[in-house]
């Protein structure tokens, strides 16, 4: 049987075991309704189509159609910067316009916690990890369907302390939405993982020669791209430079990977993932600064673009979180600036103000239906 027979059978198959009765509509044609129409709408529209009939509803509620619309939707047609200014957040749209400011939304925070100790960690696919810090507890959120899990457990997993832990959300095959947790204290290092599908931790085993290092060395949060979850570690402190690691999902192993190098005294860096490739954007060349886009191409680095020359306080004052499939990408400053970054222009003009907001903390996320419970049907 040819593969397009057997997803044909397997959509047939999920049809039937959600309801489907015998109606004016036969199989076929509901299955090009759901598999080509229903698939691309928003995740918005989605939610508004599940009250069409029973028989929608059934087949638009299931984990299996929200990890498959997942995978389909247009990005950067869903994609938000959210800002914790308050109980009520603001949600922006990821989209410029030179009229004016963005209009925004507001949602509610559904966890009973300060606004104003609610870190926002990372985001994955339309869940965002964020941290109490108030008691280090973690909760996976995601801010459109209002649905969150707390993951921290009674034997103190899943407790994050800032400045000193890093995490990562990601996917495995199996459609297992994991969150990993690397813990450091006094010098020792621990990493678990928390999985949605059986609701509990595990331990991973680690690279021993990494507790070894003194001083402090900085971890930067995940960055999930191809069955790889990725952190920076700046380890300037040991003379090192920037190392990255690569954690593979399916091993459960870490591994040193190539990463740029320059001759200057300090550089950091920014992951990101642009069409389904890791890049970075390094800072280097303290006083003047220079910023540079790379693509990772196998086990190499490959230089796709320089920053054009602008005043040195917008770039130091900046953290580069997000790029667009418009090859526009988002800088967001510390102190809550959030600005476009049109390549195609030159010095100062390629800014493109979006929004400010008075909020602590912000974030940008993707609009889906994915659920931080993983029996959630």
């Amino acid at each position: 049987m040819s593969t397009n027979n057997l997803q044909s059978c397997k959509r047939k198959k999920f049809l039937h075991g959600h309801g489907r009765q015998s109606s004016s509509i036969d199989d076929l044609g509901l299955d090009i309704l759901v598999y080509e129409i229903l698939i691309r709408l928003p995740a918005k529209g989605v939610g508004r189509s599940k009250c069409v009939c029973k028989e929608w509803l059934s087949v638009l509620s299931t984990r299996h159609f929200a990890m498959m619309h997942c995978r389909h939707i247009s990005t950067s047609y869903n994609q938000k910067f959210i800002a914790i200014d308050s109980r009520l957040c603001s949600v922006f749209p990821l989209s410029c316009e030179d009229s004016g400011p963005l209009l925004n939304s507001r949602i509610l925070l559904p966890f009973e916690a300060p606004w104003n100790k609610v870190n926002i960690l990372t985001s994955f696919e339309g869940l965002l990890c964020v941290c109490f810090r108030n008691t280090g507890k973690l909760v996976i959120w995601n801010p459109l369907t209002r649905a969150f899990k707390e993951v921290s457990s009674s034997n103190s997993r899943g407790l994050y302390k800032p400045k000193s832990d890093a995490i990562g959300l990601y996917v495995d095959k199996t459609d297992d939405y994991k969150l990993l947790h690397i813990k450091r204290r006094r010098g020792r290092m621990w990493v678990h993982v928390y999985s949605s599908m059986f609701d509990s931790w595990h331990k991973i085993t680690f690279a021993n020669k990494l507790r070894c290092w003194r001083g402090k060395p900085i971890w930067s949060n995940g960055t999930f791209c191809k069955g790889v979850l990725y952190f920076l570690v700046n380890c300037f402190i040991e003379n090192k430079g920037v190392m990255l690691f690569g954690f593979d999902v399916e091993s459960e192993r870490f591994r040193l990977k190539t990463f740029p190098r320059f001759p200057h005294a300090y550089y950091d860096g920014n992951l990101v993932v642009v069409h389904k490739e890791l890049h970075v954007f390094i800072t280097h060349g303290l006083p003047n600064w220079t910023v540079d886009l790379w693509r990772m191409e196998g086990e190499s680095w490959v230089k796709l673009w320089v920053f054009p020359r602008i005043q040195p306080p917008i770039i130091l004052s900046c953290s580069i979180t997000h790029i667009t499939s418009t090859g526009r990408f988002l800088v967001v400053s510390n102190d809550g600036v959030a600005n476009e970054i049109d390549t195609t222009k030159k010095g100062v003009d390629c800014f493109l103000p979006l929004v400010w907001f008075h909020g602590l903390q912000g974030a940008i996320y993707t609009e889906t239906l994915s659920s931080p419970d993983f029996y959630f049907d």
